[in-house]
């Protein structure tokens, strides 16, 4: 730590975007400050608070990590704190009154203002640096966008990021070039949706075109997709991904339901059977791809033969990887303006544990079928004697695992830390409906 300098610890909430505003953000403030990793508890003289507004849980999980914070201050382990993302572009003018211990609120698009009020001069020749968080680990998360079009009825998050802009596409090539001088090894793909990139600044689609750009760049081995919108979805992605060695076979695409009534509440602007005819496609197309999707159950106008119809759908699907969570009504938008939010609590909840035990079946069954399969792994960390691994079909942070015992012979004498990013070659031996067992296979 350098003499005289200050501290500065960064808590993130929410998602992997909020995660690259971090980064962004500390990479502006390391030669001011000392930055203190997440997690570590000792007293730093300003807290900053990344936040999520996106649904009740994550704002719930957001203000709970605010009042911890004005506690730290409170007791004298933290000096200043400064509020900063979603929540706070959302509840600006409630905030403040709430919790006067917070030293300055800063919306989503305020990072500027955060900047400066830390005594610093934002320096936009550097937006595409980061202060990686995780060090260490050799995937990170790349956003190639910011913001929405769309007008989902439930959603929030158009008036809380703003319209969509897409970042040029020398910037994001130049952001993961530094990231590969960093040791990353593999790019995650992710905005609030990837597949409009291009359409703001080329007047195209351009995603395919950038994952071909981000291909050529040295040291990245894998490219994965997030946060694809199924309407107008651009199909030479299907084409870039069966070709292209480096883009995984694995596509996030939250399709959120099926029936027609539901999908036009929500403003999705497909229907029932688009969003067969889509899945359909991508199986063809990509031999052997993983699809992760979310749902919404208990959304305005979902009965129980919507609901039955969502059911069919994911066992006819087999998804290999799906999340779901129950509609809540968000102030703002659409669907609270318009829809009464009428399927009772205790029924959502009913749904979601009924799609929720579907799905376990069908990833069990995914996953087993895999047994005695060899495939390449990456090594993302090691501990107590095992490799944490993913090969192209497990996405980091929300997929299971892959995990390895260490065998020195196998891994020709090499010291386990030292393997962490390098590729190996894994023989499936075991599986359970999130992780898999595997060992190495020597050439």
């Amino acid at each position: 730590m350098a003499v005289g300098r200050k501290s500065l610890q960064a808590i993130t909430l929410g998602c992997s975007k909020n995660t690259v505003d971090t980064e962004h953000l500390l990479y502006q403030l390391q030669d001011s400050y000392d930055i203190v990793p997440e997690g570590e508890e000792r007293h730093v003289d300003y807290l900053l608070v990344n936040t999520c507004g996106f649904i009740g849980d994550a704002k719930e999980e957001s203000v709970q990590a605010v009042l911890e914070a004005a506690a730290r201050k409170d007791r004298g382990t933290a000096g200043k704190v400064f509020v900063f993302g979603c929540l706070s572009q959302r509840y600006m003018h409630e905030l403040p009154s709430l919790i006067p211990e917070v030293d300055g609120w800063f919306g989503a698009r305020e990072q500027d203002s955060l900047i400066e009020a830390l005594g610093c001069r934002p320096d936009h020749s550097s937006d595409f640096k980061r202060y990686l968080t995780s060090a260490g680990r050799p995937y990170a998360f790349l956003k190639i966008s910011e913001g929405c079009d769309r007008r989902c009825s439930y959603c929030a998050i158009p008036f809380i990021r703003g319209a969509h802009r897409s970042v040029p596409m020398e910037t994001i090539v130049a952001e993961a070039e530094e990231l590969a001088s960093n040791g990353i090894k593999e790019l995650v793909l992710i905005a609030q949706d990837t597949t409009y990139y291009g359409i703001d600044l080329y007047r195209r689609r351009a995603l395919a075109e950038l994952l071909r750009r981000l291909s050529g760049v040295d040291g990245i081995g894998r490219i994965r997709l997030h946060y694809s919108y199924p309407a107008d979805f651009p199909e030479d992605v299907l084409d870039e991904m069966a070709d292209n060695p480096k883009v995984c076979r694995y596509m996030d695409i939250p399709l959120q339901h099926v029936s027609d009534v539901v999908l036009k509440n929500m403003h999705r602007q497909v229907d029932g059977a688009w969003t067969r005819e889509l899945v359909r496609k991508m199986r063809e197309r990509v031999p052997g791809i993983v699809l992760r999707t979310t749902m919404i159950v208990g959304h305005p106008g979902e009965g129980e033969a919507e609901f039955a119809e969502l059911l069919d759908f994911v066992k006819e699907a087999r998804f290999e990887r799906l999340g779901a969570f129950a509609y809540s009504e968000e102030e703002g938008t659409y669907g609270a303006a318009h829809f009464a939010d009428e399927v009772p609590k205790e029924v959502k909840d009913k749904r979601l544990d009924e799609l929720m035990d579907v799905q376990k079946k069908i990833s069990l069954d995914f996953n087993l079928s895999r047994v005695g399969s060899v495939t390449e792994v990456m090594i993302d960390d090691f501990s107590d004697g095992v490799f944490v691994c993913r090969s192209e079909y497990e996405s980091p942070e929300v997929d299971g695992e892959i995990l390895v015992k260490y065998d020195s012979a196998a891994c020709g004498g090499a010291e386990p830390y030292s393997m962490i990013g390098e590729t190996v070659k894994a023989r499936i031996t075991g599986a359970d409906e999130f992780d898999l067992v595997a060992e190495i296979v020597c050439d």
